[in-house]
């Protein structure tokens, strides 16, 4: 299972590394709820997809994701909880997500992530 779970950030990190919004969003529901660092809430893989289109086209053009799973925490055996820190580069952004992992038939996929760029330490 862990093996699996860390696949779909390793494909996240490909999908982002080439610029394409289909690819890292190939690893969500089709029906997922997603909420970006923005807060902004998107429903759905295509909404994923479009909305990192757009930023693989602008502000993130040519830069590079790397995920670090903190914790996977199984509920059942087909729902986990992750948390993960990702760093995008060379924007020098940090964002930390958390994550509901379900197995489908055909494997495992992001039910729903909540990500956010974490408050620096006071």
């Amino acid at each position: 299972m862990t093996e699996q779970i860390y696949s779909l950030w390793q494909r996240m990190e490909q999908g982002w590394a080439v610029g394409d919004g289909a690819a890292f969003a190939s690893v969500f529901a089709e029906d997922v709820d997603f909420v970006t660092v923005r807060g902004e809430e998107l429903f759905g893989r295509h909404a994923v997809a479009l909305g990192h289109s757009q930023l693989f086209a602008g502000p993130y053009r040519d830069t590079k994701l790397t995920a670090e799973i903190s914790l996977i925490r199984p509920l059942t055996d087909v729902v986990s909880v992750v948390h993960v820190t990702s760093s995008i580069a060379p924007a020098g952004i940090t964002t930390h997500a958390q994550a509901v992992v379900v197995r489908r038939e055909d494997g495992w996929e992001i039910a729903a992530f909540h990500n956010m760029i974490p408050k620096g330490t006071a």
